[in-house]
Formats: structure tokens, sequence, C-alpha cells
């Protein structure tokens, strides 16, 4: 079988389009996710200064905004994890099964 006619079979799919809707709405969400916590962030660094100045406790030397940053970070790589967890697993296993199906 050409693979041609295996692409063709796998884009008439309807687990196809169901895989694609299913994988693009995770990532949007994960994506609108992380641009809240980045901006949410950019804009207290622009709006709230204050509130990133005010230390941690009395007589501390760190401001609250540090480990705020750091959340933002560790966010990040919580939220990559998770899409490539699940991506490797249950992506993977539609995406094997709908290219199984065509290449029958």
């Amino acid at each position: 079988m050409k693979d041609e006619d295996i692409v063709e079979r796998i884009q008439k799919n309807p687990k196809f389009f169901e895989f694609v809707r299913m994988r693009n709405n995770y990532s949007y969400v994960l994506s609108a996710m992380m641009l809240i916590a980045y901006f949410g962030y950019i804009l207290l660094i622009a709006f709230d200064k204050q509130l990133l100045a005010t230390k941690m406790a009395a007589g501390a030397t760190m401001s609250v905004g540090i480990p705020m940053g750091v959340g933002v970070l560790v966010f990040t790589i919580v939220i990559t994890a998770i899409y490539v967890r699940r991506a490797n697993s249950e992506f993977d296993a539609i995406k094997d099964e709908i290219v199984k199906e065509a290449s029958k």
C-alpha cells in the first residue's frame, strides 16, 4: 500500500478528526493557563510593584516577587510535563490505533 493511500485513509477517518480536536483543545487550555500565569506576573510587575516588593517576613531580605517568579517557571515546567506525559501515553496510543486502521 502506498504512503499516499494511508495518509488519505487517515485523513478520512472520523477518529482522526476527533483526535485532532481533542489534542488541540488540550493544547489551547494549557497554553491559556501559561499565558495567564506569565502575563499575570508581568502585569503585577508593571502595575503593583509594591506587592512584589513586600518582604516575606519582618527582617527578611527576600521579597514576595522572587518566589512568585520562580513559581511561574516551575508552573511552566509542570504543565509541559503534563502535556508530554499525556502525549506519550494517550495521544500516541490513539495515533497508533488510527494508523493501524488505515494500514489494513
